[in-house]
């Protein structure tokens, strides 16, 4: 009588594997390179906390490659699936001759990130008072710098003649540059910005978001051979990303800030949220995914204006708003 048992058990056994096994849901490994970590990008990791990226089922390897340049070398050597990285890095690319396009797929960002940062207290600003200072500006061909060029140029300053600009400091150290001295005013990202003025050591005093107009500052783009081969991976991974946008302007600041905070440990909550507020209020975060034809030409309008434009290339040749506009319905 025993063996009849024992087998029954192992039958059992052998039923809930298989039961089990079925109710799992399959799992596609999706490799995301992302150009820095940023609160600027928060629906993209409240897509990986919040879990939108699971229901849909991506499991997200997400990785910081620090560098425009080196995130589009790590999606053209297979290294990563998707780029997180500004638009104008697929132009720079497309313009050396790549075989295979880079397509922006869904947009993250709408607007420039940085904040103007003044070392002195100043209760009424103006654009004037920047000429004749020695200004700390970001990396020469990135979005940051040309958008801060595109809002100087449109106060009345030339960058290059009416003030001592700074701009060949590599990106992370452009903060520590600042806070030990270099500089009368800084060009910074969030959350440098709060935390500086917290500190002291300087003030924000205007946005270049708010003066720049929506641009796609910072896009999703893979190779056009990826989403051919993948659309339904696209697809869900557009998805993830607009359920999170939603939530990011849906849900209280103190909500958003709690959902990022694992990516970032040491910065304070209150002032995460702060920082999420701040962005929310310029409408930095893009609504939805789409990443339309306006934008993209100013862009471009930005980019020639900076002497950075290689050459304008069409729309519809670098954008593909397929999968943002059915998710987006």
């Amino acid at each position: 009588m025993k063996w009849w048992k024992i087998s029954l058990v192992v039958l059992l056994a052998a039923v809930m594997v298989i039961l089990a096994a079925c109710g799992e849901k399959e799992m596609t490994k999706v490799k995301v390179g992302e150009v820095t970590r940023s609160i600027f990008y928060a629906p993209q990791y409240v897509a990986i906390s919040n879990g939108y990226f699971e229901e849909e089922g991506l499991e997200i390897e997400l990785s910081t490659i620090p560098g425009g340049d080196k995130t589009m070398t790590a999606l053209l050597s297979d290294g990563i699936d998707i780029a997180l990285v500004g638009a104008e890095t697929s132009i720079y690319v497309t313009a050396q001759g790549a075989n295979d396009p880079i397509k922006n797929f869904a947009q993250l960002t709408q607007t420039d990130g940085t904040f103007l940062v003044s070392r002195e207290k100043i209760d009424e600003f103006s654009w004037d008072m920047l000429k004749g200072s020695t200004f700390l500006g970001q990396r020469k061909g990135g979005m940051p710098q040309m958008v801060g060029e595109f809002v100087l140029e449109k106060h009345g300053i030339n960058p290059h003649k009416d003030l001592n600009l700074i701009q060949n400091i590599e990106f992370a150290n452009i903060a520590t540059a600042f806070a030990s001295g270099t500089g009368e005013f800084v060009q910074l990202f969030e959350p440098t910005a709060s935390v500086f003025e917290k500190e002291g050591i300087g003030h924000v005093v205007a946005s270049f978001g708010t003066e720049s107009g929506h641009v796609p500052y910072t896009v999703f783009m893979a190779k056009e051979s990826y989403l051919k081969k993948n659309p339904e991976v696209a697809e869900k991974f557009t998805r993830a990303i607009k359920k999170a946008q939603d939530y990011v302007y849906e849900a209280p600041a103190e909500e958003v800030a709690k959902a990022i905070q694992p990516f970032f440990e040491d910065t304070d909550i209150e002032l995460i949220a702060q920082v999420v507020e701040r962005y929310r209020q310029q409408e930095s975060y893009a609504k939805d995914p789409i990443l339309d034809e306006e934008e993209w030409n100013n862009l471009q309008d930005i980019m020639d204006e900076a002497g950075e434009l290689p050459m304008r290339m069409d729309y519809s040749k670098l954008v593909d708003t397929t999968f943002a506009e059915k998710v987006s319905k």
